[in-house]
């Protein structure tokens, strides 16, 4: 499908990718992984057109269609929904045309390709599209102009999924999103038809919905079979047959080298020399593996312990606006070794929590009780526009530390991994990881009793992202955390807080149970909507029993469940086929049409999961 062959591309000098080649294939998802700044979004606008090569060639199948989230949201004064359906260029056009056209040839043709690329449909898939990223059907009715930001970033993810093209390029698509948001666009990605290919540091998305890992480092590109974590474990399998191939040919070099001194001027052992000189000049290097060092996280403990619980809420309410709480009878204490993530979707109120928790809101009502000496340390992914573009990290630790010498401060600022160039650059220059570490470096500076992370793995590598879980995990103080990264959470978190219907409460259960809770809401959403559809009535309605009996209902039951396992048997071996790359060069009809069918599968099963929940109601 999409065929990248010998890309050269240079910026500001410097060498972005050499000679890379590549071939993903159709109908599969790919995960481009890579260490920040190693050129993945540049690769992207490469693929677009956007910007040229150096050298080398990007080939597509011809009336193939690419698509890509917008850079620019969405504002508008038009409705959500309307700016989704305006992402599929061809709907738009031919409805415009299907107004106006007159002559009947075009009329038809017209709505043959309406039919063809299913338009009857396209408002309710619009819809499932903006219900699954978060939009009530309320706001969906509502203009872009009313939404902040992100959440128009949101609107533009959801624009270039409901196109529909042949081929997907997602950067960074989590970033916009909650952890809900988050599971739906990984059930989305996994059951889209075509191929997608997306920039991504989210471990969980890459090891649950991309079947190929593309790896750009050094300016090579390197296709793995697999998730992100069989990526890895072929990653260190090729390194240490590295290492092990080198040590191997620096022996022999050795042993050579050492016929030649001993015998080069003997006359009867010089063609022997010589001729091991040769094979010496021939021997080819093998590369010194260089591996990248991730620079660490450091939070400080807390130097004085304080008793439990460090904090306390009784029956408390929150909210901006004077009798409108956000939130109400919050009832939880929070102890010295707890570490909690905070589940719901944006704008139950998560942040509004943590703010109240920062003492950058008050109870409206209840009581909050905290010791005088506690002290909070808050990150939040929205800092990031507030940091002084003109300052340098070591102007701010230099704020911090007034009366402590230069050394002082410097060794601090490398203890956080600000070296002396970074420590004097000014944050303009900063990569967002950058300055993402600075904001870990000023929240934690005092060393706080409890760390409160918002959305904390935005702008961070994966293995930047490991190097954070590490320092939470040292970190003895307490943890609340906010992300949509699954894998930090099950990494760092012991136990899980609900912020939902307008209060926080525990959630007593595991996030396997939370993502199967997040998926039956949506399933329950989506047929609340079917339902609410007008629909003509029968013209001689059957009148049905009150209540099917228990024994008809089980029957249903097992009979859906037969379905559901004959589904996930015909997709098994599917996958099985799909996943030897021989089928791609030497089949690739066959290959085309077992992806097609695995598609059409998927949709089946989702739906026969939906009658198997309504079954159970």
């Amino acid at each position: 499908m999409l065929h990248i062959n010998g890309l050269t591309y240079r910026i500001g000098g410097r060498l972005l990718l050499e000679d890379a080649s590549v071939a993903v294939p159709e109908g599969h998802k790919v995960g481009i992984v890579g260490r920040n700044g190693v050129g993945k979004s540049t690769l992207f606008k490469l693929i677009l057109g956007e910007l040229p090569s150096e050298s080398g060639s990007i080939t597509l199948p011809r009336n193939a269609k690419i698509g890509t989230v917008a850079q620019e949201a969405p504002g508008g004064e038009e409705t959500l929904l309307a700016t989704v359906m305006a992402g599929d260029a061809e709907l738009s056009s031919l409805l415009a045309e299907a107004e106006t056209a007159t002559d009947p040839h075009r009329i038809a043709e017209i709505q043959m390709r309406l039919a063809d690329i299913d338009a009857h449909s396209a408002e309710a898939r619009a819809a499932t599209i903006l219900s699954g990223l978060g939009f009530s059907e309320e706001r969906q009715q509502g203009p872009c102009s009313a939404l902040s930001g992100g959440w128009r970033m949101r609107v533009a993810l959801a624009a270039a999924l409901f196109a529909k093209p042949d081929v997907l390029l997602l950067d960074e698509p989590t970033n916009y999103l909650d952890l809900e948001g988050s599971i739906w666009l990984k059930s989305f990605i996994r059951d889209y038809p075509h191929t997608i290919v997306l920039i991504s540091h989210d471990r969980d998305l890459l090891n649950e919905a991309v079947g190929f890992i593309l790896h750009l480092d050094r300016g090579k590109l390197t296709l793995y079979q697999g998730n992100y974590d069989s990526f890895e474990r072929q990653r260190r399998e090729k390194q240490a047959l590295t290492v092990k191939l080198k040590k191997k040919q620096e022996d022999q070099r050795k042993h050579m080298m050492a016929f030649v001194e001993r015998f080069r001027y003997k006359a009867s052992k010089a063609r022997q020399a010589q001729s091991r000189l040769k094979a010496l000049s021939k021997l080819e290097p093998i590369a010194e593996l260089v591996e990248d060092r991730v620079a660490p996280f450091f939070f400080p403990n807390p130097e004085k312990a304080i008793a439990p619980p460090l904090v306390k809420w009784d029956k408390v309410s929150i909210g901006y606006a004077e009798n409108k709480p956000v939130l109400r009878s919050i009832t939880l204490r929070l102890d010295p070794d707890d570490r909690i993530a905070l589940l719901g979707s944006n704008g139950n109120g998560k942040s509004t929590f943590a703010k109240l928790l920062c003492g950058k809101l008050e109870a409206m009502g209840g009581e909050m009780k905290l010791p005088g000496r506690l002290t909070v340390g808050y990150f939040a992914q929205h800092q990031l526009d507030e940091i002084s573009p003109d300052r340098t990290p070591y102007s701010y630790f230099a704020a911090l530390m007034p009366d402590e010498p230069e050394s002082k401060r410097r060794a601090k600022l490398g203890a956080y991994g600000f070296g002396a160039n970074l420590a004097d650059s000014p944050c303009a220059t900063l990569s967002g990881g950058e300055k993402a570490r600075l904001l870990f470096a000023l929240a934690a500076f005092h060393a706080p009793h409890i760390l409160v992370l918002d959305e904390p793995t935005n702008h961070l590598d994966v293995d930047s992202r490991e190097a954070l879980i590490m320092a939470i995990n040292d970190y003895e103080g307490a943890v609340i955390l906010i992300s949509h990264d699954r894998h930090i959470i099950e990494t760092c978190v012991d136990d899980l807080w609900l912020v939902h219907d307008g209060t926080v409460k525990r959630f007593d259960g595991d996030m396997d149970e939370y993502t199967q809770l997040v998926l039956e809401r949506a399933r329950a959403s989506r047929r609340a909507e079917r339902a609410a559809v007008p629909r003509e009535p029968a013209p001689e309605p059957v009148r049905q029993p009150a209540r099917a009996s228990a024994a008809s209902v089980q029957k249903a039951v097992e009979k859906l469940d037969k379905r559901m396992e004959d589904i996930r048997g015909k997709i098994d071996i599917l996958d099985k086929a799909l996943s030897d790359p021989a089928i791609y060069s030497e089949e690739p009809k066959k290959a085309g049409d077992f992806t097609r069918l695995r598609a059409k599968l998927s949709t089946e099963l989702e739906e026969i999961e939906n009658q198997w929940l309504e079954a159970q109601m």
